[in-house]
């Protein structure tokens, strides 16, 4: 600040010592990092447009030239005093130029934005010499101790910033058939209220109330009925009930039926595909193989879900260490392939070598072996009227109806 207003600092020797410590302070980083690089290129440009103030010595632009473009000279500027820089003699031959340093800054204040780029200093130098046309040291001096021991630092830090003016967007003009705000003239208006508005729905309140209690139990009959009545009635309430993907386990477990009735109703949704995920990795059992029965028997599942589905089942039947619960669990798998397979929600061809080993594997237990024959049965008859004949029961065989 004080090397920029050429009152406050007159003397020769003094610039010298400025310029270097403020050369000094960022010596082990490159020029370009110095905060005090622009300062430097202002002073080193011999255009006088742009450098109208700053009038320094030869001796002192070939001294800050040295320090800015040859560090290895330091040590020996570092050998002189002020004097001796001032008194050296420069070739005429000796040139300046900063133009890569000056690149080198704008590429950096690119960053910057535009205001920050065009602000001036806070302090300016006052023109009224006195009556000898010289810098009056004394008030300088006084000048130089009020801004450095006195002023709030930022405000000699921060520069004059134009203020950042943008224009008023205009009116929208609407188009026709478009809904104009309309300012009523007339002062004699009442203001309607909707006395329902942020009021919540009885209904969704009662169903939401019933979700709840079916997450952790076993509704009754009743309690049953009447959210399955509440769902029928308003087709989107489904979707304000509280269930997510990572609830449905515990419904499907706890309330078959609803978790049917649910899933059903938000086929047209688009987490559907999350549901069914859940579903098909969740532990296999009699009430989730109820309900990927029923979904196949009332919609159009992917068939990759369902292929899933009957893969994880009989990786559990095959993995399981317990040899009761492994027989149960393989009688429930064969009575709930063959409801699939009698109800053609199925088919065969894709899953017939991988259910045909999971027969062979488990041949000692009576549902197994009836599910191989009903394969071999299929396999053999191009009509399924054939199939259902030879395969026998009933065709809506389902695992609830099985007695393991």
């Amino acid at each position: 600040m004080m090397f920029q207003q050429p009152d406050l600092l007159p003397d020769p020797n003094q610039r010298v010592s400025v310029l270097f410590l403020l050369f000094e302070m960022y010596r082990s980083q490159p020029v370009v990092k110095n905060p005090f690089a622009p300062l430097f290129v202002h002073v080193l440009s011999d255009n006088p447009n742009k450098n109208p103030v700053m009038e320094i010595s030869k001796q002192e632009k070939v001294f800050l030239y040295q320090l800015v473009t040859s560090p290895a000279l330091t040590r020996e500027l570092l050998k002189k005093t002020p004097r001796q820089v001032l008194s050296a003699e420069i070739p005429s031959t000796v040139s300046i130029d900063v133009n890569g340093l000056e690149m080198s800054l704008k590429e950096r204040q690119k960053d910057l934005p535009q205001v920050s780029r065009s602000g001036i200093s806070p302090v300016i130098p006052d023109p009224d010499l006195d009556g000898n046309g010289s810098v009056n040291l004394q008030a300088a001096h006084q000048v130089i101790e009020a801004l450095i021991c006195n002023a709030p630092k930022p405000q000699l830090e921060q520069p004059f910033q134009p203020p950042l003016v943008s224009l008023a967007p205009p009116l929208h003009k609407p188009e026709h058939g478009e809904v104009v705000w309309m300012n009523p003239l007339e002062k004699n208006y009442s203001i309607e209220w909707d006395e329902m508005m942020c009021s919540e729905n009885s209904l969704e309140v009662e169903v939401r109330q019933l979700m709840a209690k079916a997450f952790k139990g076993a509704l009754s009959l009743p309690q049953q009925q009447q959210l399955l009545v509440a769902l029928e009635k308003d087709s989107k309430l489904v979707y304000h009930v509280g269930l997510t993907p990572s609830k449905l386990p515990d419904l499907v477990e706890n309330n078959p039926l609803v978790a049917i009735e649910v899933l059903l109703k938000m086929m047209q949704s688009t987490q559907i595909t999350e549901y069914f995920s859940v579903l098909v990795n969740m532990e296999m059992s009699l009430h989730s193989m109820e309900v990927v029965n029923r979904l196949t028997t009332a919609v159009d599942l992917p068939r990759e879900f369902i292929h899933f589905y009957i893969s994880n089942c009989i990786s559990k039947c095959e993995t399981i260490k317990d040899k009761y619960m492994q027989s149960r669990l393989v009688r429930l798998v064969c009575v709930f392939l063959q409801s699939l397979i009698r109800n053609k929600s199925i088919n065969i061809q894709d899953i017939a070598i991988e259910v045909k080993a999971f027969c062979i594997e488990f041949s000692n237990i009576r549902e197994a072996a009836s599910l191989f024959r009903l394969l071999r049965s299929v396999e053999s008859n191009d009509g399924s009227d054939g199939m259902t004949a030879k395969a026998g029961g009933s065709n809506n065989t389902s695992p609830t109806g099985s007695k393991p």
